[in-house]
């Protein structure tokens, strides 16, 4: 059996949350993926309008890069690590509801977490249950952090 007292006592990093701060974080980061799901969309079809142009250039050969639309699904994760890993910490819906995203002590996350964190969240939005699950950890926390925040370290509060 393990002597207990030899084991290197685990301090976690504890931080205090301004409830205001986290007030209505929830109700704004659903408003704010609609919006970035807009812009998104207008970026595919910008693509899309694109390629089709390109086909009429080229006589038909250009559609053949059709094939290649639903690597755009991509674009998510790309929008979302050069949006909230930048400067701003926020997406434009992010931005335009008034939310940034931070570590929880308060420094600006990464890139990579940024892709990190999204492609968690269209994992879990893939499977419904996954999705609920993760969404219902953050009704009954009182920094409203969903279980992707946690996994990656990140935290959703209000910059204004």
């Amino acid at each position: 059996m393990a002597n207990r007292s030899s084991l290197p006592p685990m301090n976690y990093n504890s931080y205090e949350v301004d409830t205001r701060l986290t007030e209505g974080v929830i109700n704004r980061r659903f408003w704010a993926y609609l919006i970035d799901l807009l812009v998104v969309a207008v970026w595919i079809v910008l693509i899309s309008i694109a390629i089709f142009v390109f086909g009429l250039l080229t006589l038909g050969l250009g559609w053949g890069l059709f094939v290649f639309l639903p690597l755009t699904a991509l674009t998510f994760i790309l929008y979302n690590a050069v949006t909230i890993g930048g400067p701003s910490q926020a997406t434009v819906g992010m931005r335009y509801m008034g939310l940034r995203v931070v570590d929880p002590s308060g420094r600006p996350v990464s890139m990579l977490a940024a892709a990190v964190h999204a492609l968690l969240f269209y994992v879990a939005v893939s499977t419904f249950l996954l999705w609920a699950c993760d969404v219902l950890v953050g009704f009954f926390r009182d920094d409203r952090r969903f279980v992707r925040d946690l996994l990656t370290n990140m935290m959703v509060i209000r910059s204004a």
